[in-house]
């Protein structure tokens, strides 16, 4: 176990290695940026898993998603997942939940010990539902917001949800949750890079119904242009942010958070 994660115990203590070990971390959607979000966690040396996601891979995810692959085309994303993270690390625990995440599945996610969660999820209510869960609950969580339509990974940053600026989903998200009475402590990772398309409303942006799920393997929701690069940036600034909340340490600079780009 400590020669698999020689390099990071060389460099932060083989006490962290030892720690991380013992860390269960869920992971809740596992497309561009969780699958890249859990690659690096699991080659990280966090120890416990439980990954959620309902969908199976297909071909319009080989362009940016990590798990995506020709010979991964029409299998569950958490059962690729699970094997590949067993390949990295054999001890590793992973808990491979293909449910859908929503208020009906939630006892059964957040059942037993868990350090933080990470919202990977690219469908507005069920990631408004899970932040509020979450929240209102004290659990530990972060989230990713858009990063479909960006092409400048140098505007990437990190902070908290309610302190976001430029981005039309973690806009829609702070109004929904400031109803709920959700306030400050989610951090996010989010770029305020302009984008140029119209959202619609999150009442058109509703799911297929079960059946439709269950038949085509998806879910209804608009087609977004989007780059390997800059999802999986998202995804590894995510996994970065999960470390330092894990080991509770800065394990950033404090210019990731800047209020003064607002004026720029």
């Amino acid at each position: 176990m400590q020669e698999r994660f020689l390099r990071i115990s060389r460099f932060l203590g083989d006490e962290v290695i030892e720690q991380l070990s013992k860390k269960v971390v869920v992971i809740v959607g596992l497309g561009a940026v969780g699958g890249y979000c859990f690659e690096s966690l699991c080659r990280s040396g966090i120890g416990n898993f439980k990954l959620v996601d309902f969908d199976i891979v297909g071909i319009t995810n080989i362009n940016r998603q990590i798990l995506a692959l020709d010979s991964t085309l029409g299998k569950s994303k958490v059962e690729i997942a699970k094997s590949r993270g067993l390949d990295i690390n054999p001890e590793v625990n992973i808990d491979a939940m293909n449910i859908f995440a929503h208020e009906d599945t939630f006892d059964k996610i957040f059942e037993g010990k868990i350090d933080l969660v990470i919202d990977a999820i690219d469908s507005f209510n069920p990631k408004c539902c899970l932040l509020e869960y979450a929240y209102k609950n004290d659990y530990k969580i972060i989230s990713s917001m858009g990063a479909a339509l960006r092409k400048d990974p140098s505007l990437i940053r990190t902070g908290d949800l309610m302190d976001t600026w430029g981005c039309p989903l973690a806009k829609q998200v702070r109004t929904r949750l400031r109803k709920k009475n959700v306030g400050r402590g989610i951090k996010a990772v989010f770029s305020p890079e302009e984008v140029n398309y119209q959202y619609k409303d999150p009442s058109q942006e509703e799911h297929a119904d079960f059946n439709e799920q269950i038949r085509n393997q998806g879910r209804r929701r608009n087609v977004l242009g989007s780059l390997p690069t800059v999802t999986g940036i998202f995804g590894l600034t995510l996994a970065h942010l999960a470390l330092g909340e894990i080991m509770n340490v800065e394990l950033a600079g404090k210019a990731s958070f800047n209020p003064n780009e607002r004026l720029k």
